[in-house]
């Protein structure tokens, strides 16, 4: 695992065990970190040493993800900075206006709380063009079919008798090509 990519991460949450989540996660795959409880603690880290992404909540108090972000789009180098925006208010009323802003104006790319460790890692690679570990490929394949079952047996649990036949067919004439 511990790959040393020897890029830098600057993790921005006020939740301390959102910080230290995050931290380990990407010290396990050899990233070098940083971390901040604020945007206002962002800025003076990016001032003594620019990371090569930084990975951003958005509903903080004191000096908020999207205040930082607008801090950020300021100054012609830290703006090359890649943003990953991880939050856990996407979609309640404490954060939908700030997200959807920073999705506009933004970075685009964004992962919701609670983030799995293989996603965030994976995500983080991805934004810095960096090969993704050969055991979160592999990985990949079975997560994807894990979640489609799930998600399969959860749409079938609410599913009426004419629905759960036609599902049945269906799958009876694709494992018949097969």
């Amino acid at each position: 695992m511990n790959k040393n990519y020897e890029k830098k991460v600057l993790v921005v949450d006020d939740e301390a065990d959102v910080r230290n989540y995050l931290s380990s996660a990407l010290k396990e795959y050899g990233f070098n970190v940083e971390t901040a409880s604020d945007g206002f603690e962002a800025l003076e880290s990016i001032k003594k040493e620019i990371p090569d992404l930084i990975s951003l909540d958005l509903v903080m108090p004191k000096h908020s993800g999207i205040k930082f972000y607008r801090d950020l789009q300021k100054n012609k180098e830290w703006a090359k900075i890649p943003v990953l925006i991880v939050t856990g208010h996407a979609r309640d009323d404490l954060g939908k206006v700030d997200f959807d802003t920073m999705m506009m104006q933004g970075p685009g790319v964004y992962l919701e709380k609670p983030v799995k460790p293989e996603n965030y890692i994976e995500t983080v690679c991805q934004l810095l063009n960096i090969e993704i570990p050969d055991e979160l490929k592999n990985r990949e394949k079975s997560i994807d079919t894990d979640e489609l079952r799930s998600k399969l047996a959860q749409t079938l649990a609410g599913a009426d008798a004419d629905t759960l036949k036609k599902a049945l067919e269906l799958l009876d004439k694709k494992n018949e090509k097969q």
